[in-house]
C-alpha cells in the first residue's frame, strides 16, 4: 500500500549518471530512481536524489528531482565527499553497472572503493544496487571487496555469475540475486511500421578490436567482419528497413564511440538508415520499442529491446552478458567463444527467421523480471522505513 508522501529522504547515487554518452549507465540511472520513487512512495516520503558521477561537461537528461549533483574525482573524495555524504539518509551505490572489479586500472578501482567506505565512515547505510560484482583476482583489491560488501546494508546482484563471485569471496555474506533495473526505464512506444525494420547496435569499441586495437576481449568472432556481413546479409533480404543505432556517444575517445562507426557503416553500405545519436536513455529505449528485430552490441541497447518485447540477440564481449541473459533463461545469444563468425551471422539470420520465438522467450521471461524488481523494490522500501525521519 503506498502511503500519501510527506517528508523528503535524500538518496545518494554513487556511480550513477545523467550525462554519460554511455546511455547504458543513463538507463541505470533514470531506472534507479523510477524504483527508489516507487519504494519511497510506499513509505509516505518524497525523494531528493543526490548524484556521485564522474566529472563529465554534457547536458544532463535527468532532472525530476535531482537537487545537488557532484563530480567525483580524487580531489573530491578527499576534501568534500564525506560532508556530502552526511547530508544523505542513504546511499544506492551501482559501481556503473560492472565497474566493481579489479578488472579495471587501479586508479578507477580506489575511487569505487573510497566512496563505499567513505558512506561506512560517515556512519550511513550503502546498497549495493542491482550490478555487475566481479570478477575478482587480486590482493589487497579482492579482501578490501569483500569487506566492503560485508559492511553493506543490502547487497544485489544482476546475474548467477556474480552471485557466485559473492559467495566466493564474501562467503556466507547475504546477498539476492535480482535483475538489472534498467528494464524498469520508463519509454513511449512507437508504432510498428508497415515495413519491417531491423535494428543494429553497433559497438564502436567492438569494431576498434578495443581500445587495445588487438581484439582485447578476446572474442572468437572478427566483429568487424561480422557486422560487414550481417548487413550484407540482411540488405540482401528484400523489403527491410536496416537501422544502424549508436547507444554509446563518445567522441572524445574515438575507439568507444558508437556513432563513429555508424557514421563509417553507413558510408560504406548507403542503403541502411543511420539512426540519429538519441538525447537520453528512454530515447533510445522508445525508438527501439518500434523494431521488428535487434541485435545489439551493448548490453543495454539489448535490455531495452528485451524489456520493449522486441526480439532481440545480443552480441556477447563480456561474462555479464551470458549471465544477465542466463539469469532470464534467455538462450538467444552470440557468445563470447563457440561460434565463428560465419556461423554467428547465420545465427543472427535464423533468429530473426525465428523472432515469433523469440517474443514468446521474453514474454516467458518476463515474470522473472518483474519479481526481480519487486524484490528490491521491496528491500528498498524496508530499508527507507527504518530511517529517520
Amino acid at each position: 500500500m503506498t502511503v500519501p508522501p510527506s517528508d523528503p529522504i535524500d538518496i545518494g547515487l554513487a556511480w550513477h549518471s545523467d550525462c554519460n554518452g554511455n546511455l547504458g549507465v543513463g538507463a541505470l540511472t533514470v531506472g534507479n530512481m523510477e524504483l527508489a520513487r516507487r519504494a519511497a512512495a510506499r513509505v509516505g516520503r518524497t525523494p531528493r536524489f543526490h548524484l556521485f558521477q564522474p566529472l563529465d561537461q554534457r547536458a544532463p537528461y535527468i532532472h525530476q528531482d535531482i537537487v545537488r549533483r557532484h563530480g567525483v574525482n580524487f580531489a573530491f573524495l578527499a576534501t568534500a565527499a564525506f560532508g556530502a555524504i552526511r547530508d544523505l539518509d542513504v546511499m544506492l551505490d551501482i559501481g556503473a553497472g560492472d565497474s566493481f572489479t579489479d578488472i579495471y586500472p587501479a586508479k578507477r578501482y580506489a575511487m569505487l572503493l573510497a566512496s563505499k567506505y567513505l558512506c561506512f565512515a560517515a556512519n550511513r547505510p550503502l546498497i549495493l544496487s542491482p550490478q555487475t560484482i566481479g570478477p575478482f583476482s587480486r590482493q589487497p583489491q579482492t579482501a578490501l571487496a569483500a569487506t566492503a560488501v560485508r559492511r553493506s546494508r543490502a547487497v544485489f546482484a544482476r546475474d548467477p555469475l556474480s552471485m557466485a563471485e559473492l559467495a566466493r569471496i564474501a562467503p556466507g555474506t547475504p546477498a539476492t540475486q535480482v535483475v538489472d533495473v534498467a528494464f524498469a526505464l520508463p519509454f513511449d512506444r512507437a508504432p510498428k511500421a508497415a515495413t519491417p525494420r531491423v535494428g543494429l547496435n553497433i559497438s564502436g569499441l567492438l569494431y576498434a578490436g578495443g581500445y587495445s586495437g588487438t581484439n582485447q576481449f578476446g572474442t572468437q568472432i572478427d566483429y568487424k567482419a561480422f557486422t560487414h556481413a550481417l548487413i550484407e546479409a540482411f540488405l540482401a533480404r528484400p523489403g527491410l528497413s536496416v537501422e544502424l543505432i549508436a547507444h554509446v556517444n563518445a567522441p572524445e575517445i574515438p575507439r568507444d564511440d558508437d556513432g563513429a562507426a555508424c557514421d563509417a557503416l553507413h558510408a560504406r553500405y548507403p542503403a541502411t538508415v543511420r539512426v540519429p545519436d538519441f538525447a537520453s536513455p528512454s530515447a533510445a529505449k522508445s525508438h527501439i520499442s518500434g523494431l521488428d528485430f535487434l541485435a545489439g552490441a551493448r548490453m543495454h541497447a539489448t535490455i531495452a529491446a528485451y524489456s520493449a518485447g522486441v526480439p532481440v540477440v545480443p552480441i556477447s564481449y563480456s561474462r555479464k552478458f551470458e549471465g544477465l541473459f542466463g539469469g532470464l533463461d534467455y538462450p538467444w545469444l552470440v557468445p563470447v567463444k563457440g561460434l565463428t563468425t560465419d556461423a554467428a551471422v547465420a545465427y543472427v539470420m535464423n533468429a530473426f527467421d525465428n523472432r515469433a520465438q523469440l517474443a514468446a522467450d521474453i514474454m516467458r521471461g518476463t515474470d522473472i523480471v518483474e519479481r526481480g524488481l519487486e524484490t528490491y523494490t521491496a528491500t528498498l522500501v524496508d530499508i527507507f522505513a527504518t530511517l529517520p525521519r
